[in-house]
């Protein structure tokens, strides 16, 4: 599952993006319960998630993860951008804490729930893509690093009980940073993104750094990544999926 805000969701270019139309990659689809090829723009527009716009790194990713180990590849999406990890964050996009006016959690459990009993087979792991909406909340004094902290690991442990193992792994792509703008707010999420990987069993970093993407000119705008940059997390995560196992 990838699943986070915007840049799970996808700010790339579909041109640009591996045109993989291979029935070994699968998307699942909530609407008619259906598998479709895998290709961008991934995802469903409905009023908890989006579609990428138009690019993502599920294509990447599921290319690589297949070529890398001749699997069957089935992706469920759940981005939606702007949305907080803690419900101090959370604004008119919504949050992924449960007690939030608008909490992706529950639709985004479901979606899983019903892409596991389609494929007849469980979930491999979550790719968590999140980050920047409590980036700016600590920098605005909404939220403090403890309480971004406290509701990662809940959503960790969430994911992990009502998806049912104990041990589903959680590959954390490093949250980047918004250009121009404060940093102090990125740098503390960062900071815990990396704590928790360290004290969490089976949470993983992936091997990507996004904070250097605007020096290396793999950015659309200020905080969203360029489609070579999505192509190259995809990648990066099927050889640490790999690594890993």
């Amino acid at each position: 599952m990838l699943a986070g805000q915007s840049n799970a969701a996808g700010t790339g270019d579909r041109r640009t993006s591996l045109k993989y139309a291979d029935p070994a990659c699968q998307e699942y689809s909530w609407h008619g319960d259906s598998l479709k090829v895998l290709q961008d723009p991934v995802g469903e527009t409905d009023e908890y998630f989006g579609k990428a716009n138009t690019g993502s790194i599920a294509p990447s990713f599921a290319y690589h993860l297949h070529k890398l180990t001749g699997d069957s590849i089935v992706m469920v999406v759940a981005g939606r951008g702007g949305s907080s990890c803690g419900v101090n964050g959370e604004t008119i996009y919504g949050t992924w804490a449960l007690e939030g006016k608008l909490s992706v959690y529950k639709p985004c459990i479901d979606k899983a729930t019903m892409a596991q009993k389609k494929v007849k087979r469980s979930l491999d792991g979550i790719i968590w893509m999140q980050g920047e909406r409590d980036s700016n909340s600590i920098n605005d004094g909404k939220q403090t690093p403890e309480e971004y902290e406290k509701a990662l690991k809940n959503l960790i442990n969430r994911f992990r009980i009502d998806l049912k193992n104990a041990n589903l792994p959680i590959y954390i792509v490093l949250t980047g940073q918004y250009v121009n703008f404060p940093k102090a707010g990125y740098m503390e999420v960062r900071r815990i993104q990396r704590k928790v990987a360290k004290e969490v069993p089976h949470v993983h970093l992936v091997a990507v750094d996004p904070w250097f993407f605007p020096e290396r000119e793999m950015m659309t705008d200020d905080i969203h990544y360029s489609q070579e940059a999505y192509n190259y997390i995809g990648k990066i995560i099927a050889q640490q999926i790999v690594e890993t196992k």
